[in-house]
């Protein structure tokens, strides 16, 4: 990504300012399997006695991309980092996925418009309201 793009957007990654915050203000506390970077401030403000976090994303700024371990962490459930806090995942457990919506992946009902429009009859016994016969 070129330095204008760094400097502006901060939709696909942190901006030059947020990576400056974080080195001068946060100490880096680890990072996930995706790659996304966990900081917690330096100094705890006053009413915050654990501490601001944060979390600077490996690409697009997309909140579902944080793993559940992580997001526990960044919400102050525990303190200790997930790693040396959470016990192994255990053999049926999937691996945590993003959010699908807005992508090809997405669920698609039976009558949504990308699966062809059309759906079953209703076979309910439901009757529209005609303003005309309510009076």
């Amino acid at each position: 990504m070129n330095i204008l793009a760094k400097i502006f957007t901060w939709w696909d990654g942190a901006t030059i300012g947020t990576a400056l915050f974080s080195a001068r203000k946060g100490k880096r506390v680890g990072e996930d399997v995706f790659g996304n970077i966990y900081y917690q401030a330096k100094k705890a403000e006053s009413g915050d006695p654990a501490g601001k976090r944060w979390v600077i994303y490996n690409g697009s700024n997309d909140a579902s991309r944080v793993p559940p371990e992580w997001h526990g962490w960044l919400h102050h459930s525990y303190d200790e980092i997930p790693e040396s806090h959470l016990p192994q995942p255990r053999i049926w457990e999937k691996e945590p996925s993003g959010n699908l919506t807005g992508t090809a992946y997405a669920y698609r009902p039976a009558g949504a418009l990308e699966q062809g429009g059309h759906r079953a009859a209703a076979t309910g016994d439901y009757e529209s309201w005609n303003p005309a016969e309510a009076e």
